[in-house]
């Protein structure tokens, strides 16, 4: 799986990048690995992704990148229906959040944006927690839940872990995307 992640990711990288970096000469071409060579070394992923992400930024102007996601802190406070219905049409969702890492960026990018909750994209549906952009729900950082019944949407803190309460109330919000959406 890691192997077609970075696969694709080089295709795009290929058709994105400058059209002096796509000609090599012969010899240059001949001297690289071949294709199965590296898809036999999946340990040099993480290396080739790193070094691929800081050549190139994919997102758009105004988004931060983190990890293969691109991520837009939106100060306008909204319901969380409104913010997810906002993030759509960036092309992108309200954040899911997979990991400890991911989540204190996501508390440092709302600090630096003054502001102390923002809506995630967590929610409630018939008594589970699922992502609004389908990731996984295998990470949690509750701080203190409320009823899921009556409070079905999830929030971030930036001081504790994520709490949720009703979906009308209004808070500024984060959205999500991949950037390799070829």
């Amino acid at each position: 799986m890691k192997t077609v992640l970075l696969l694709s990711l080089l295709l795009c990288a290929a058709s994105a990048a400058p059209a002096e970096d796509k000609q090599k000469a012969p010899e240059a071409a001949a001297a690289e690995a071949p294709q199965e060579q590296m898809a036999a070394a999946p340990a040099h992923v993480p290396e080739e992704k790193a070094a691929l992400e800081s050549r190139f930024n994919f997102c758009p102007d105004g988004w931060f990148s983190h990890g293969s996601r691109c991520f837009l802190f939106v100060n306008t406070p909204m319901s969380w229906y409104n913010a997810e219905e906002h993030c759509n049409n960036q092309g992108a969702h309200l954040a899911s959040v997979t990991n400890p890492r991911e989540y204190s960026f996501l508390q440092q990018i709302t600090q630096t944006a003054g502001q102390s909750i923002a809506w995630l994209g967590g929610f409630n549906l018939q008594g589970q927690w699922l992502w609004i952009d389908r990731e996984g729900f295998y990470y949690t950082n509750w701080y203190s839940p409320s009823s899921s019944s009556s409070y079905p949407c999830m929030y971030l803190r930036t001081t504790n872990g994520w709490g949720n309460t009703r979906c009308g109330s209004s808070y500024r919000f984060i959205c999500s995307k991949d950037p390799f959406s070829c």
